[in-house]
This record gives structure tokens, C-alpha cells and sequence, in this order.
């Protein structure tokens, strides 16, 4: 079930991202938005007041290389807009064509605004800042020993069978949690909480260069500090544990991946997010990779929004460049997202891969979207037992459980082959499905997820 608020997580963020693609004990039926996209080179856009999918009093722009310092002074004067915040993917090795993209406060309303601007041939893109929601259900708030999620025959990812055959991931590959916060000191995660090389604790200074101080175990890019972790933030445990739970210790849950180095990005908070943070977070993890040299294989995104963002859709473009997976949540919405499009899942890049939901029974869970042509594979995403807040256990539902079950399947695939290519590894995803009837026609490979052959 998609949460209903600017966007959808496989649960939700601010600005339009949605982060959760899980449910919290039922489904709603989210409000259709009607489509607003970009405004390039003259587009039209809805009147004001028919789209709620965005941040109030905030846009984003993007200037075409070589625009005066006046004129951009004079656009920004007609928006009666003042800077708020830019990123800078220039700054990233291999990206220094990429420019700058501002984040603008206005006082009035956004569409209005951006009508007024609109055909300035100086304007690469100018947007609002779109709103993204997280998509979990959580349905049993309480410990439980099984993970039918894990295990070999039925309906799971086959991963008891990966394990069997000695392969259980590698501490020098790495993979981001775009969502909450995750609690790195959980029990069953501390010993595969990543960390940034370049970063000394504590010292108040950016030691590396990056731009963020003491971002130690990632950063958080809804409050712009280094406190990635809150103590709400279950969703972004939740997915955390599903990846990367220490297997073998004796307690709790077992992730798909026992070995790995995990890292936050924290862009939502209460369920929602927003583009220009969700951008800068992938962005984040593309400077580590091509700066740090960290071997950073896939980012989770565990959240999806209704309305595309030209922001958001530029860093996945460099994720997909720097050779960085995105694995994306289908959605809890119940549709044919090739017909009604959720982001980032919607996005035609060769890096993403688009998770829907299978029950224990190998049923398309009665919450996911599905699209033959937008969905790529089906994952366990029903009563998926992980991490919970405060060193507990839950039960939750939703593609936001889906999703980080096939980043965990990266990670665990690039651990046991040394120098496997992005493109290498998305094709042992997709090309290992088990073909399921319930899926048919529901997404492109027809089949579930398979690591037992990792």
C-alpha cells in the first residue's frame, strides 16, 4: 500500500519522492494525481491548485551553460524567488559537465510561477520540487522465526541454498539505503554497518572533501546533517535488515546478504521526501564510488512518487554512468504502471531495476503494482520478518520489503564474482527468474527472484 502524502516510500518524502513501497496493516487507495511534468522548452502546465505532488513555495532550476549572472538575477526576480540550497553533480569526477541545479523558495503558488519563466531559452529545466512516499505495510509488529522470504523451495528468494554453497557476501561491497534513517547499531546490523574511509569521527572538519562534516555512516539530506539516524525511522531498518542482517550470529534475522557494508542516505521523514533530496543522495553515493573508490553496487529505493522529476532522473543517469544499480519499489497502489507511471521506477535508464510483490503462496501480492513493460521482477514482499526500531524484530508488508531483497541479490552476486560489470549483475538478476504463473504478464521476465545459483 502506497501511504498517501506528496509522494510514496515504498513509504514517503518530502518533496515528492516516496520512500516506502510497504503498508501499514491495509491498503489505501492513494489519490490519482493528475501528470505534471518539467516544464521544457515551453511546455504547458496544470493550472494552479490541480496537483498536490510537490513542495509548497520551492522549485527547482537548472540554467543552461553560460548564463549571465543578470539574467539568471532577473528570472529569479520575476519567480520573487530567493536561493534556498543547490547541488553541484559538477563537482563529481567524470560529471563536470553536469552543471548546477538550485533550489528556490517563492512565496506564491509554484505552477503560477514557473508559467511566468516558463520559455526562457537560458532555462534548461525548471520544476517543482516533487514529493516521494515510502510503500510498507507493517502487519506484525513483533518478532516471529519465520522467513519464509529466505528460504529454499515454495516461494522465496531461494537464499538458504546460496548460503549453503558458501556464499554469503563480502565486506568490501557496498550498497546504499536511500530512504529513513537506518539504525546502524542494531544488533543484528552494526557488524555490516559501512562507514566513509575518508572521514575521521568527530572532528567537526570534512576530511574528504565532500562537502559534508562527519557524515561517518552517510548523511541526512532531509535535515542536512549527519544524524542518519532517528528514532522513527523503522522503514529504512526494516529495508536495512532485509539486505544485510548479520546471518550466522546466533540472533534475530538473516539478510540476503550476510557480508556487506551498508550505508544511509536519509532523505525521508513521517513517510515522505523530496526530488532535489533524493538527487543529492544518489549524488552522494556517486562521489564515493569515483572519489573514495568505495564498491558501491546498488542503491535501494524503497519509495516512489507519481510525478517525474527531470532532477531525479539526471542522477539516476549518473548512477547508471558511475556503473550503480537502482533497485526500485513497483509501488503498493494495485495498478499497471505502464499505463499510470510511479518514479523512480518509471524512469527508462539500463540501471534501474523495478521490483513488484509475491506472497508466500507465489501470488502477485493483492498491493502491487505490476507493468510488463515497467516491472522487472518479482521479489517476497509479503510478511517479511526484519529489523525494527530500538534492536526488535517486525513483520511488514509491501515493494518496499520487495526491492531490497534484489539489492541484497546484487550485492551478494558482485561478492561472488570479483569485478562483475553493473550490467553484468542486473542480467544474473533477471535472467536467473523462476517463471510464475501469477506473474504472467505482470512483469517483464514473468518470473521471481532466484539467488540460488549465485
Amino acid at each position: 500500500m502506497m501511504i498517501k502524502r506528496s509522494f510514496s516510500l515504498i513509504m514517503s518524502v518530502s518533496i515528492g519522492l516516496g520512500l516506502y513501497s510497504c503498508q501499514k496493516g491495509g491498503i489505501t487507495s492513494p489519490e490519482t494525481p493528475l501528470p505534471l511534468t518539467a516544464v521544457r522548452n515551453g511546455q504547458s502546465l496544470l493550472p494552479p491548485g490541480q496537483n498536490k505532488d510537490h513542495v509548497p513555495g520551492q522549485v527547482l532550476i537548472k540554467f543552461k551553460d553560460g548564463t549571465p549572472a543578470k539574467t539568471k538575477a532577473d528570472i529569479l526576480a520575476k519567480l520573487k524567488g530567493k536561493l534556498r540550497d543547490k547541488a553541484e553533480p559538477k563537482a563529481i569526477p567524470g560529471f563536470e559537465d553536469e552543471g548546477t541545479v538550485e533550489l528556490i523558495e517563492i512565496s506564491s503558488d509554484v505552477l503560477t510561477a514557473i508559467n511566468k519563466v516558463k520559455n526562457a531559452p537560458e532555462i534548461d529545466f525548471i520544476e517543482p520540487n516533487y514529493i516521494y512516499h515510502t510503500a510498507e505495510v507493517p502487519n506484525d509488529p513483533y518478532f516471529s522465526v519465520s522467513q519464509w522470504n529466505m528460504q529454499a523451495g515454495g516461494y522465496g528468494c531461494q537464499a538458504s541454498a546460496a548460503w549453503t554453497n558458501h556464499k554469503t557476501g563480502s565486506g568490501n561491497v557496498y550498497v546504499g539505503v536511500i530512504d529513513q534513517g537506518y539504525m546502524y547499531g542494531h544488533e543484528d546490523l552494526k557488524s555490516n554497518a559501512g562507514t566513509n574511509p575518508g572521514e575521521i569521527p568527530g572532528n567537526g572538519t570534512d576530511d574528504d572533501g565532500n562537502g559534508y562534516i562527519d557524515d561517518i555512516y552517510g548523511w541526512n539530506f532531509y535535515n542536512n546533517t549527519a544524524a542518519v539516524y532517528g528514532s522513527n525511522d523503522f522503514h529504512g531498518t526494516h529495508v536495512a535488515g532485509i539486505i544485510g542482517a548479520k546471518g550466522g550470529n546466533g540472533m534475530g534475522v538473516a539478510g540476503v546478504v550476510w557480508n556487506v557494508k551498508l550505508l544511509g542516505a536519509k532523505f525521508i521523514e513521517s513517510g515522505s521526501g523530496n526530488a532535489f533530496a533524493a538527487a543529492r543522495a544518489i549524488d552522494y553515493f556517486i562521489a564515493l564510488k569515483t572519489k573514495q573508490r568505495l564498491n558501491i553496487v546498488a542503491l535501494c529505493c524503497s519509495w516512489e512518487g507519481s510525478t517525474g522529476s527531470k532532477d531525479l532522473e539526471a542522477a539516476i543517469r549518473r548512477a547508471n554512468k558511475a556503473g550503480i544499480l537502482i533497485i526500485a519499489a513497483a509501488g503498493n497502489s494495485a495498478g499497471n504502471i505502464d499505463q499510470a507511471p510511479v518514479y523512480p521506477a518509471g524512469y527508462k535508464t539500463a540501471n534501474i531495476i523495478t521490483v513488484t510483490s509475491i506472497g508466500p503462496t507465489g501470488a502477485l501480492s493483492y498491493f502491487s503494482n505490476y507493468g510488463s513493460k515497467s516491472v522487472d521482477i518479482a521479489a517476497p514482499g509479503e510478511s517479511i520478518v526484519s529489523t525494527y526500531l530500538n534492536n526488535t524484530y517486525a513483520a511488514m508488508s509491501g515493494t518496499s520489503m520487495a526491492a531490497p531483497h534484489v539489492a541484497g541479490a546484487a550485492a551478494l552476486y558482485a561478492a561472488a564474482h570479483p569485478g562483475a560489470s553493473m550490467k553484468e549483475i542486473r542480467s544474473a538478476i533477471l535472467s536467473s527468474a523462476i517463471p510464475t504463473a501469477s506473474l504472467k504478464g505482470k512483469c517483464a521476465t514473468g518470473g521471481r527472484l532466484d539467488i540460488s545459483g549465485f
